[in-house]
Order: C-alpha cells, then sequence, then structure tokens
C-alpha cells in the first residue's frame, strides 16, 4: 500500500495555470436529441486530457482548463447533457451515468484520440471512474479530487442531515421549501417539486437546493459563489439533474458499484485528492476508496473543503497533471 501524503498547511501553493482560450470549440450530435458541447484548449499536439464537471448538472468553466499546463496537454472540456452549453438544456430524457459514458467515447473517437487522462472531481470522480471502470484500455492515468461514489449514505450525509450539523443555518433554508411530512426523503421531496408542473415552485427549489451546496463546498464561505448557484441560469439545470441521478442512485447496478468494479482500474496510475474538511464528500469516502485501491496516489489536504480551486487542492492537481504530463 501506497503511503497515504498529508499535504501539510503551505504559505507558498501553486496557483492554477493562467487562463486560457479554446482553440477549439464544437457541438457534438449524440443521438436521442442531445447535442453536447465540447472545446479543446492548449497543445493539439499534447498529451490528451480531459476534465470532467461536477454536479451532475454543474457544467464546466474556463477554470477548469487552468487545472493543466497548456504547453503540455491537449486539454478537453464538455458539458454533460442538459446543462452548460449542451442541449437541450435541463433535459432529463436519455441522461443517465451511462449515456454519459458513452458521450465521452463518441468524443474521444471524434477526437481521434486513442487513450487520455481522466480527470475529476465530486460528481466529475462519480463519472471518471464510472468511464474508466468500462473503458480502462482507453485511459492512461486517472486523477480524483473530492471521491463521490454516489452511495445511499454519502446522499444522506449530505442531503438527510449529517452535513445540517455543521451547517444549521444554511439547512434551515434548505429544508423550508419542503413540509415537515416529507422531509424524511429530501431527495425525493425536491425532485417531485424540480420535475413537476408549477413553475414557481421549480424555480424557488432550483435555486434552494443549488444555493445548499454553493454554501457548504468551501472551508470558508464565498458570497459570490453563493449567488452563482443560485442563479436562474445555472440553478434549474442543476438542481433537476442532481435530483434525478440521486434519486435513481445514479443508474448504477448496485448501490456500491464503483467500489464492487475497482480492480478494473487497478493498472491504471491514480492520484487521489481530497480535503480533510470537504462537507459535501466527506473523507471517509476517499479512504475507503483508498483502502480498495492502495496502489493509487492520495493526499489529504489539510487545509481544505471541496471546491476545486481551493489552494491547497489547486495546487495538488496541478502537482498530479504535471507529473503525469509524460505518460502516454
Amino acid at each position: 500500500m501506497r503511503p497515504v501524503t498529508p499535504v501539510t498547511v503551505m504559505s507558498a501553493y501553486r496557483p492554477l495555470y493562467p487562463a486560457i482560450e479554446p482553440y477549439e470549440t464544437t457541438r457534438l450530435d449524440a443521438g436521442e436529441g442531445h447535442v453536447i458541447y465540447v472545446e479543446q484548449c492548449g497543445n493539439p499536439d499534447g498529451a490528451p486530457a480531459v476534465y470532467l464537471h461536477g454536479g451532475p448538472g454543474g457544467g464546466s468553466n474556463p477554470g477548469q482548463r487552468r487545472v493543466f499546463d497548456p504547453e503540455r496537454y491537449r486539454i478537453v472540456l464538455f458539458d454533460q447533457r442538459g446543462c452548460g452549453k449542451s442541449t437541450p438544456w435541463a433535459s432529463l430524457e436519455h441522461n443517465t451515468t451511462w449515456d454519459l459514458v458513452a458521450d465521452m467515447e463518441r468524443i474521444r473517437e471524434a477526437l481521434d484520440i486513442e487513450r487520455w487522462l481522466v480527470c475529476g472531481g465530486s460528481w466529475g470522480s462519480t463519472l471518471a471512474m464510472a468511464y474508466a471502470e468500462t473503458h480502462p484500455d482507453q485511459v492512461f492515468t486517472l486523477i480524483l479530487r473530492g471521491i463521490f461514489t454516489l452511495r445511499r449514505q454519502e446522499l444522506e450525509w449530505y442531503y438527510q442531515g449529517g452535513a445540517a450539523n455543521l451547517f444549521p443555518d444554511e439547512w434551515e433554508t434548505f429544508v423550508a421549501p419542503i413540509p415537515e411530512a416529507e422531509r424524511g426523503d429530501m431527495i425525493g421531496a425536491y425532485y417531485r417539486r424540480l420535475t413537476g408542473d408549477d413553475a414557481e415552485t421549480r424555480n424557488r427549489c432550483a435555486r434552494t437546493w443549488s444555493m445548499w451546496e454553493g454554501a457548504t463546498i468551501n472551508l470558508l464561505q464565498r458570497p459570490a459563489q453563493i449567488a452563482h448557484y443560485g442563479a436562474d441560469g445555472y440553478a434549474e439545470a442543476f438542481a433537476r439533474i442532481e435530483t434525478h441521478y440521486f434519486q435513481h442512485g445514479g443508474f448504477f447496478d448496485s448501490d456500491a458499484w464503483l467500489l464492487e468494479n475497482v480492480d478494473r482500474i487497478r493498472d491504471i496510475p491514480t492520484t487521489i485528492i481530497q480535503g480533510r474538511y470537504d462537507v459535501c464528500t466527506p473523507m471517509i469516502t476517499a479512504w475507503e476508496l483508498h483502502r480498495a485501491l492502495p496502489e493509487a496516489t492520495f493526499e489529504i489536504i489539510a487545509d481544505a473543503g471541496h471546491a476545486f480551486d481551493e489552494p491547497g487542492i489547486a495546487d495538488a492537481l496541478v502537482r498530479a497533471t504535471d507529473r503525469y504530463a509524460s505518460i502516454t
């Protein structure tokens, strides 16, 4: 078993790479009415890498391009079904984990990539593991951050009162739209409202659901980020798609499917990065993945919560992508 690396609090973490713009964008017809936005940045001749955004339903953002050295990587980002610049927006039809895994293969083949580095955080770590366990020969490296395997116990921690012990003020706001009689199943209660016909209720519940996450993902709250999560142009897709996936157990065949099939990725060089004080995806899940996949490098960031751009996590991501840049 590889030793655990606790990353101590540092005064000079490495930042993300400077902001860059795509050199190419495209819209890929995925069938069943879905069109996927795909962008490429960095060096067209560099090592191929794909970054998987969170949510599900969060969409990609320009900061995620900055995880990679643009001189050494061909960086691929895409908006998963129903969110970001992909269409139809906020759609739940033909929108499952396995549809997204198939989309990744469509993208890889369309871009003529043989194998790529797969990097994802939060829900992106879920999708990264699902993809790698399905297509291990197409992955030369995995970088996983803020580990989420979508087991019931993880969902109940965050949406059924565990995280409320740390954020009781935000929790009161989160449960407010739901009558007390329904609060024994917050995911189900929100899902019914977010897929209902009452537009006012949908909008209120979308904002409240999304802002709960925006308020809890950082070690120290960021008011601007909370507002972003509550914006009409973001919240509906985020909340609808998340509750759709969570209500259906991620569309996995069993609750612990990702951990049960970890042998399929045992030969892929992997780095696991986890904030010690991550409230959204608590460290116990990353620890359990570490125990199941002891060959992986495991870094615990001592002064971080969940978000990818917290200084210690950003530093660990950049060091990991630098380390793997010459492996193809």
